[in-house]
């Protein structure tokens, strides 16, 4: 496995102001058009562009979660990124430093995309290039499809120069680019079968602390986890609420440092059930 120190020079890791303003919708089709006429290019379509702003904006979505890790022009990236920066606004951009902490651990129920925290983490797959799936609505196809294809590029060199699948419960790091976030923490969790095991509960314990191992490493103060291995990955809720509580308690309890920990569920039985851990313990 690649550490941090071996890839780190791989990507562009620094944290650039945030230039993120609201556009207009007859600009963001035109930018639209000028997406698509790239993304079909490279699949030898003809460009046609007579639907409305909506269903062009759905199209790109889709392209982009098929589209493999190749590069993208200069001009490519400004539009996406003026488009992107746009609509990360218009959701509507939440400071986790507003949040109340006790014991440097805070509980908020929404979308992790409009947090602004020094990083969110991100339930990945094996592969760590996102999902491929059109329009799938897992975490790691919007926090990917939301950040920018500059995601899935850093995230194969890293994967390249690595040679091989990402290991369950470790973590890697990237820019989150047009998110309200500096860093994207991504780790993957393990996959269920028939039931839960000692060992998926280790490595999903492994999952929390490389995050926050790598956090440390990278001087972050405020830390985003989504719910780790629930959902398609079969971990029962309420299991991996109990671990992930007790991994992260642990961990600020032995390290002493000073990073604020988020958990950002969902669902509202994810929330009741963080809420009711984190009571007791």
């Amino acid at each position: 496995m690649l550490s941090f120190e071996e890839y780190k020079g791989l990507i562009d890791l620094s944290r650039p102001p945030r230039r993120a303003a609201i556009i207009g919708e007859e600009e963001k089709s035109a930018i639209c058009d000028e997406l698509l006429a790239f993304l079909l290019e490279e699949r030898n379509r003809i460009a046609a562009f007579s639907y409305p702003y909506t269903v062009k904006r759905e199209l790109i979505w889709g392209y982009l979660n098929e589209r493999p890790p190749a590069p993208v022009s200069e001009r490519f990236l400004e539009l996406q990124d003026r488009l992107f920066l746009s609509e990360s606004e218009e959701r509507g951009v939440v400071d986790v430093d507003a949040f109340t902490y006790k014991d440097g651990v805070a509980l908020w129920k929404g979308d992790i995309t409009r947090l602004r925290a020094d990083a969110i983490v991100n339930a990945a797959n094996s592969s760590l290039l996102g999902c491929f799936i059109p329009h799938h609505q897992c975490i790691d196809n919007v926090i990917h499809s939301r950040a920018g294809v500059q995601v899935r590029l850093d995230c194969s060199r890293i994967m390249g120069a690595q040679g091989e699948p990402e290991p369950s419960g470790c973590a890697k790091v990237t820019r989150a680019y047009n998110l309200p976030s500096a860093y994207i923490l991504h780790t993957v969790g393990p996959m269920v079968g028939l039931g839960v095991t000692e060992e998926d509960g280790r490595v999903l314990r492994n999952c929390y602390c490389s995050c926050l191992n790598l956090a440390e490493k990278l001087g972050l103060e405020t830390v985003v986890f989504c719910c780790i291995s629930t959902g398609v990955f079969g971990y029962p809720n309420d299991e991996a609420a109990a671990i992930a509580v007790g991994a992260v308690k642990n961990w600020l309890l032995e390290h002493g440092k000073r990073i604020r920990v988020v958990f950002d569920v969902y669902l509202d039985k994810d929330f009741k059930l963080y809420k009711d851990v984190l009571s007791s313990m």
